[in-house]
């Protein structure tokens, strides 16, 4: 990708660019703890966007998208968001540099990227990275990587509306090559643990659809779990959140929630212990084991939190079949989208073959497959 969109930058502005990547993102445990204040293991993968930049000496930003084939422009000293726009992420972060001070001048660019829209590899998160690192490198700002994930985030929540957690940003810019990230989403204090597959692939397989419940069932599990904190402060004033509570803590309120809020706390409690014991899973490089608690996250996600829906179920039960599968779980805020899953290389050609004409012949829909590879984070190509 760097080379067409370099050609196309010169080919535009007539001057060589300086060209940032930033990668896409899967979380490979660790799903809806991050509202909680609780633990995440993403990583940056090989899918990334690719944004070419130069200062142009104007107060003009004059950008150009390779993939949709679209020319934008907009004045540094008056512009505004532009709901359900592409440009709408550069607009985001250029304000958020300008609010905290920085003197953004005038610039180029021309951007675009190999990762899957719909997908959830945070597409839009990998874009906001690469955008704020460019302007960062371009104009010699020296803003610390942490600032810049907060800008990244505080534009997708001002400018998109998206109230998005900071997971997707902070592995876009902090992903480690052959390492995952145990984020803590309180502290925003993180470790990388390694991920050796000499053997296995990591193969997202996408469901090619999304449940129109996706949206209000994510602020509903928000509301869920925010009553039981509510609940567990009444006798116990210092938990703030979900990640301050234990199963036993748990069980002392039982009679106080609705079975529903009690099995939303109990999914969050669990899966945070989880992403603790995959941690060490990973320093002992134990697959298997670390497989075993994909399953088991799948299995919280599905029947605790109910954020699952038939095709992903679906999906994660064929591959319980196949033994050269190690572990497998639906990836994302839910109803739809990718299932995670960690193969036998040998076999990946096998599952492929088997699972997609199941899949076709229960729900008239193709899946879609995604190999991909741990990679380090945003930087300069």
């Amino acid at each position: 990708m760097k080379k067409p969109i370099e050609t196309t930058f010169k080919e535009l502005f007539q001057k060589e660019p300086l060209t940032v990547y930033s990668p896409g993102r899967i979380n490979l445990i660790g799903e809806h703890t991050d509202y909680n204040e609780g633990f995440v293991m993403p990583a940056a993968i090989d899918k990334k966007m690719i944004v070419a930049i130069a200062a142009n000496r104007t107060r003009q930003a004059k950008v150009y998208s390779v993939d949709f084939e679209e020319e934008f422009a907009f004045n540094l000293d008056s512009f505004g968001p532009k709901k359900g726009h592409w440009a709408t992420y550069i607009i985001g972060v250029t304000a958020q540099l300008q609010q905290a001070g920085y003197a953004v001048q005038g610039f180029d660019m021309v951007f675009g990227g190999d990762i899957p829209v719909g997908a959830g590899l945070s597409s839009s998160a990998a874009f906001e990275a690469a955008v704020g690192f460019a302007l960062n490198t371009l104009f010699g700002f020296h803003i610390p990587n942490r600032s810049l994930i907060h800008y990244a985030q505080k534009a997708e929540h001002v400018f998109a509306g998206v109230q998005c957690g900071i997971m997707d940003q902070f592995a876009s810019v902090m992903g480690k090559k052959g390492h995952v990230i145990r984020l803590d989403c309180r502290s925003m204090d993180f470790q990388y643990f390694p991920l050796n597959l000499p053997n296995h692939s990591i193969l997202l397989i996408d469901t090619c659809v999304k449940h129109s419940l996706a949206d209000s069932a994510y602020n509903k599990r928000r509301q869920e779990c925010q009553e039981g904190v509510q609940a567990a402060k009444k006798n116990n004033p210092d938990i703030k959140s979900l990640r301050d509570m234990d199963l036993a803590l748990l069980d002392t309120i039982q009679s106080d929630i609705s079975p529903t809020v009690f099995n939303r706390c109990k999914y969050i409690i669990e899966e945070n212990n989880r992403v603790v014991a995959a941690s060490a899973l990973l320093d002992q490089n134990n697959l298997k084991g670390f497989g075993e608690k994909m399953y088991a996250s799948h299995e919280g996600l599905s029947k605790l939190y109910e954020v699952s829906c038939p095709e992903l179920d679906f999906l994660v039960d064929f591959t319980k079949e196949q033994d050269y599968v190690l572990g497998s779980r639906m990836m994302g805020g839910g109803f739809g989208g990718c299932t995670i899953n960690i193969v036998e290389k040998a076999k990946l050609k096998a599952l492929k073959e088997s699972i997609q004409p199941a899949f076709e012949s229960r729900f008239g829909v193709t899946p879609k497959f995604y190999e991909v590879s741990l990679e380090d984070g945003t930087g300069l190509l």
